[in-house]
């Protein structure tokens, strides 16, 4: 596999073959863990520092399960640890992290860091969550699909939300692999210009379908898995009120599931906000594909990272 040594700070990072390997260890890895099977080492003598400007449970969790479960060994870092950009420069810490470990996952506020990252350390950097995407979840979520419906080329996935960086790195993903990707958003809150150019670049090679609107109704009706998060992520508090009455008709409830096919299965990225962009009824039912896209967060994550360092 091509991924031995590189950054992946965008789903757009990866083609479609490296992609479907990724699915085909992942499943792999899960296979053998639900059978409690021994772990795969190719992370043998590897150090992986996990850094967190932000609080998290499954990226937290899953990256320290991950490196520790293939053989390596997590350094967890946290924003009251390092102050990175505050107590000290992005490209200072960089530059020391290169010196010790094997590679850096970075959970931050701006893109940007991310890519300061990647300047000055020659040790891969992985976006584990960015203000402009997170395509880790992306690589999970697509994944979860993969198990469902085997090859994903020409089913249909719909966001109905916030056009944030969720729903960028599953436009940029959808339109690698060939998945038909609707967003579903209000007026003002669409996906960023750029990353739909992206996408429809990507999709022309593909096949895959992009489409932006603001009519969550339209959006769902041929619709094979609605996918749905936050309104407000962390950042945008102030702004809560405003979005919860902005985006009220896009909750993902019984009432739009209406307008869907039968068969449709609902996603959450979690953590959720139940009763604002989803009801209980719909997060909790057996249609709902949450808590295996936390779990495949895992699997997923062991695949990326053994491409990364292990060269599998």
């Amino acid at each position: 596999m091509g991924l031995m040594g590189r950054d992946f700070l965008s789903a757009a990072d990866i083609s479609v073959e490296e992609a479907l390997k990724l699915f085909e260890r992942a499943r792999h890895y899960k296979e053998r863990r639900r059978k409690r099977k021994p772990h795969e080492t190719p992370l043998q003598g590897k150090a992986v520092a996990v850094l967190f400007q932000k609080p998290s449970l499954r990226t937290r969790v899953t990256f320290e399960l991950a490196v520790h479960e293939l053989g390596g060994y997590p350094v967890i870092l946290t924003q009251l640890e390092v102050g990175l950009g505050q107590r000290e420069s992005v490209k200072d810490v960089a530059r020391n992290l290169d010196r010790w470990v094997d590679a850096i996952v970075a959970r931050v506020f701006a893109h940007e860091t991310l890519l300061e990252m990647a300047e000055w350390a020659q040790a891969p950097v992985i976006n584990a969550l960015s203000d402009l995407e997170h395509p880790c979840q992306a690589l999970a979520d697509l994944f979860t699909l993969w198990e469902l419906w085997g090859d994903v080329r020409g089913h249909r996935l719909t966001f109905v939300g916030d056009g944030f960086n969720v729903a960028h790195s599953l436009l940029l993903l959808c339109a690698v692999l060939g998945v038909h990707c609707t967003v579903a958003t209000p007026k003002g809150y669409e996906p960023k210009e750029s990353i739909v150019r992206k996408a429809l670049q990507l999709a022309e090679k593909s096949g895959a379908q992009i489409t932006i609107t603001n009519d969550p109704v339209a959006a769902v009706e041929e619709a094979e898995a609605i996918y749905t998060d936050v309104w407000t992520s962390m950042g945008q508090e102030s702004e809560a009120e405003k979005r919860r009455q902005d985006f009220a008709p896009f909750q993902v409830n019984a009432g739009l599931l209406r307008h869907a096919p039968k068969e449709v299965v609902v996603m959450h990225c979690l953590p959720a906000h139940r009763g604002e962009e989803i009801t209980d009824e719909v997060l909790d039912a057996p249609f709902s594909l949450a808590w295996e896209q936390g779990e495949n967060r895992l699997h997923a994550q062991k695949a990326l990272l053994a491409a990364i360092l292990g060269g599998e």
